[in-house]
């Protein structure tokens, strides 16, 4: 269930810089947030098995991104009392509403690879061509 904002309408404009809005979308809008809440999908994983679904991130970044995602609402994490303790990470309502967001983004990179490698062969072409 969604909940009404009750800051300041200041504070929902992404155009301000000081908004919360702006935090909140720099907190979510980069590119390892994204991929952890791609990879999470509607499962319940554990940190390795996240890991394991975004290639090449950091323990550390992996770590920070959780914990950016978890502060603002996008992922639960449970802690399970069992020794060593064991971690899940799932996504909330609002996460899950996020993802679409993300599906769709993934959709669009798949439709429009050709059309963007083509178009980067052309830029990195015409650099090569001297100035005239």
């Amino acid at each position: 269930m969604t909940k009404q904002f009750k800051g300041l309408a200041e504070d929902a404009d992404l155009r301000r810089a000081d908004s919360l809005a702006r935090e909140i979308f720099s907190d979510i809008a980069n590119k390892w947030a994204l991929l952890i809440i791609e990879a999470l999908g509607e499962r319940t994983l554990r940190f390795s098995e996240v890991r394991q679904g975004v290639e090449g991130i950091s323990h550390k970044m992996l770590t920070q991104n959780l914990r950016l995602l978890e502060r603002n609402g996008m992922v639960e994490r449970t802690v399970y009392p069992t020794v060593p303790p064991r971690v899940e990470y799932t996504l909330t309502e609002a996460g899950q509403a996020l993802r679409a967001t993300v599906d769709a983004m993934c959709d669009w990179t798949q439709r429009y690879l050709g059309h963007i490698e083509a178009s980067r062969d052309r830029f990195e072409a015409g650099r090569l061509t001297p100035d005239a």
